[in-house]
């Protein structure tokens, strides 16, 4: 009551420009202040793995925790540990000066070659509303927003800023939208983001079935939908559909643009008040206004040091395991080979407006070197390249022609022709930046603005190198005073990461510096972002790069055990663009074919966020799927391979044999219109129904251990409405503690639409000693045995006999039970 009561009097003493300026940002990342009656800004801040504070902008910039990302974080089916990664990410949201964190993203993973599949969690809506909900949870107990996103059907990112989305309501509900009423109706978030894409004709953003409909009407939201930046295109449709807050801003189709359609009869004052409403809401719950009530921030705590390495060790998984290789046993091995691009440099993240910069990175060479401690004889070897694609230029290949450090020295210009001195000087570490209406920074006053930064760029290894700019406005690069690439100023219409870029390829000795010179020109007056990247790619000699596989197999030959690092460059996968297919990069299939043939006894570790072919898998005995794992991620692999930390995470998704296998296939990536033709049949459901053989199934994970299940206990018939109430035992059969994620699915034996043959509708991860009983519950309501039908438009739970499923994967049950739904 004394909320709404401060909201009903703020209101009253408003003008309508002042309602009218709340619902559009200042800049980037805050909203407006209203200063004369103390209303304060929002600030936001990218996430979900972290709080991304790069340089640019009104913001705090700080070393952030790198947590593992969303696939990760769902592969450890652990909602206690991911809630607590949720106060983390809060305390540090608050450290660093914001008010809402832009996560959880819990779009479905549709399709496996989809580059941003690393940020969110899950194939099954289930699982993704479940970790999503504990995120939630732990991110709001501390007084931070969350702002849960892509609201909805952002399932790729080709085309994603104008392409439509064409699903059908049933499958919209069952697995598209059902993440999202899990989370609004449980956690109720402050905030929702909608997506860029169309849904069936119409944009996320004014989506009225969508946002109010079903949001608001039926899922009870209180809280503010929030536009992905730059995804308004409308004025009165927009506010009228349901959305409230325009970013970034300033103002493009809000401002006096809504305010002209407030003052023209096209919009009710009192629809701009329910806009407002919500944002104030979100300002009060903030907890702005009595700041001395607020907990404390913390950043990069040894705490959170140790959680992120914590989820990394949860959430690693054991694909495969033949005789027992793992876990290794130092007291028995004499030689260990490190092979493969990824040992050495990890990749702790994708790209695009999730990555984040930690102020360290421990990487599997380092942490096994220093666990080995020189008593077991350690030799590495990169064996092959994966940069063979321009990729962001490494910080450590750059030095700045002033300050320290790694990187180019940045100055930014107050206009476009680089004239009087510069308005802000800097050591920019990543020449890769996406800047909004407002600009690199508040102190730039105007759109046009330049920049120019300098130093020296030396590589590790001799050969043929791509350059690439890719950028809105003119961007010119200098060698040795020498220009070999100029990208010409074609801003208009582009779209952040799609615009253009122009290479050239250049030959480099390694070890040299090169003085490195790149101008930048924003020359755009009525875009509303700007981009530039400097990329860089490796385009190795084949024959040394044969000599290299070579060197890398001989070395495995010699030694007790082979452990191959492979997986992506750094932001390979990335938001702005999918992968072109599902194969690991380069020759690295190659490398791992020749060091398993040199000795048997090889382990390969994946080091990315989707699925991958793994054309060697019937020769390798042991697998192990890392993902992206966070800055502690190299600590956390070294700790599983040598075991002192027994892995339990589990597959969010299925892991294909063939691209031709999965359930998009046909209808991805579409053109203007991708067409969701698999309807309800996405990931396991799909490989269920047609009884295709997956590489790895949904839920898979082993343990150095084993378990064994008792008879699953449920009563025999339940009514409408009643709580169905099941237990099964599990004991752990082994000789080592460990953890196992007992899984429950639902298969309706006959119904009268077709449902799939089984659906995940609980979990539970558990910890047991070496002969340790533990019986699980569950408990199930009404809707687990439901699903949506569109023609009476409501969930449908039919009489009937429902199997109820209990196993370590979707594939592996272990036992089962028959129930009745009685009328």
């Amino acid at each position: 009551m004394e909320l709404q009561k401060r909201i009903e009097d703020w209101l009253k003493k408003m003008t309508l420009r002042e309602k009218v300026s709340l619902l559009s940002g200042k800049d980037t990342w805050s909203t407006m202040p209203v200063e004369r009656l103390g209303i304060p800004s929002l600030v936001m801040t990218d996430g979900p793995h972290g709080v991304r504070a790069v340089p640019g902008g009104n913001r705090k910039t700080g070393p952030a925790t790198s947590f593992p990302t969303g696939i990760a974080m769902a592969a450890s089916w652990d909602t206690k540990l991911i809630e607590e990664t949720g106060i983390a990410l809060a305390e540090e949201t608050r450290a660093l000066g914001c008010n809402i964190l832009l996560g959880p993203c819990i779009n479905i993973i549709r399709h496996p070659i989809t580059g941003r599949n690393f940020e969110t969690y899950s194939e099954d809506p289930y699982l993704a509303g479940q970790i999503g909900a504990a995120y939630v949870r732990g991110l709001q107990s501390r007084r931070i927003g969350a702002c849960v996103k892509h609201f909805a059907c952002n399932n790729q990112e080709i085309e994603r800023f104008r392409g439509n989305s064409v699903v059908d309501e049933r499958t919209l509900r069952e697995i598209y939208l059902a993440a999202f009423e899990t989370i609004v109706k449980e956690e109720k978030p402050w905030a929702v983001m909608s997506s860029y894409n169309r849904i069936n004709g119409v944009y996320a953003a004014e989506h009225y079935r969508l946002l109010t409909e079903i949001l608001r009407e039926e899922w009870g939201f209180e809280g503010m939908v929030v536009s992905d930046w730059g995804g308004n295109h409308s004025t009165v449709a927009s506010i009228k559909g349901g959305l409230d807050l325009e970013m970034p801003g300033p103002a493009k189709y809000y401002g006096n643009l809504l305010v002209e359609a407030v003052l023209t009869w096209r919009i009710d004052e009192e629809t701009i008040n329910r806009s407002v409403a919500r944002v104030l809401r979100t300002i009060l719950l903030s907890g702005q206004t009595d700041p001395a009530s607020l907990p404390p921030g913390a950043i990069n705590t040894p705490q959170h040091q140790a959680l992120a390495r914590k989820v990394a060790e949860e959430s690693i998984t054991l694909l495969k395991n033949d005789h027992g290789l793992l876990p290794l046993k130092k007291e028995t091995l004499k030689s260990v080979a490190v092979i493969g691009p990824n040992a050495a440099d990890l990749v702790i993240s994708g790209g695009g407006s999730s990555n984040v910069r930690p102020p360290y990175c421990i990487s599997p060479l380092k942490a096994l070197q220093e666990k080995l401690g020189g008593e077991i004889k350690l030799d590495y070897a990169p064996g092959c390249h994966t940069n063979i694609t321009p990729q962001p230029v490494k910080p450590e290949y750059l030095t700045p022609a002033r300050g320290e450090g790694e990187g180019l020295w940045g100055e930014y210009f107050s206009g476009p022709d680089f004239s009087g001195p510069p308005v802000i000087e800097r050591v920019d570490k990543k020449i890769s930046f996406w800047w909004f209406q407002n600009g690199p920074d508040p102190r730039i006053k105007s759109p046009q603005f330049a920049v120019r930064w300098t130093g020296s760029l030396t590589v590790p290894a001799a050969g043929d190198y791509t350059f690439v700019l890719a950028s809105t406005g003119e961007s010119l690069l200098y060698l040795d005073e020498r220009m070999i690439l100029k990208n010409p100023d074609q801003a208009e219409g582009q779209e952040g990461f799609d615009s253009p870029r122009s290479a050239t390829r250049v030959k480099l000795a390694a070890g040299r510096p090169y003085q490195l010179r790149i101008e930048y020109r924003n020359t755009a007056v009525d875009e509303d972002r700007a981009h530039i990247t400097f990329l860089l790619g490796f385009n190795p000699d084949p024959e040394e790069e044969k000599q290299e596989i070579e060197r890398a197999a001989a070395l495995a030959e010699e030694a007790d055990v082979a452990i191959v690092f492979a997986g992506m460059p750094e932001e390979f996968e990335t938001e702005g663009t999918d992968r072109p297919d599902m194969e690991l990069p380069g020759r690295q299939n190659e490398l791992i074919q020749a060091v398993v043939r040199a000795n048997p006894n090889t382990v390969v570790v994946l080091n990315c966020g989707a699925p991958v072919t793994m054309p060697w898998v019937n020769e390798v005995p042991a697998i192990l799927a890392a993902y992206y794992p966070g800055q502690e991620g190299g600590n956390a692999l070294a700790g599983i391979l040598l075991g002192e930390i027994n892995p339990s995470g589990k597959l969010p998704v299925t892991f294909p044999q063939r691209l031709e296998d999965t359930p998009a296939y046909i209808n991805y990536p579409g053109t203007r219109e991708v067409l969701y033709g698999e309807g309800i049949f996405v990931g396991y459901r799909y490989y269920d129904q047609r009884q295709i053989e997956p590489l790895f199934p949904f839920g898979h994970g082993l343990s150095y251990t084993s378990f064994a299940y008792g008879p699953l206990e449920a009563p025999a018939t339940f009514r409408p409405g009643e709580t169905v109430r099941v237990s099964v035992p599990v004991t752990n059969t082994g000789r080592l503690a460990g953890k196992e994620v007992v899984q429950l699915y639902i298969h309706d034996r006959q119904s009268s639409l077709p449902r799939p043959p089984k659906e995940l509708k609980a979990f539970s991860k558990i910890e047991l000693a070496p002969g340790e009983t533990v019986t699980v519950h569950f408990e199930l309501d009404q809707r687990a045995f439901s699903f949506y039908d569109p023609y009476k438009k409501q969930w449908i739970a039919e009489p009937g006999e429902f199997e109820i499923l209990a196993g370590s994967s979707s594939r592996d049950i272990r036992a089962k039970t028959v129930i009745t739904l009685v009328k």
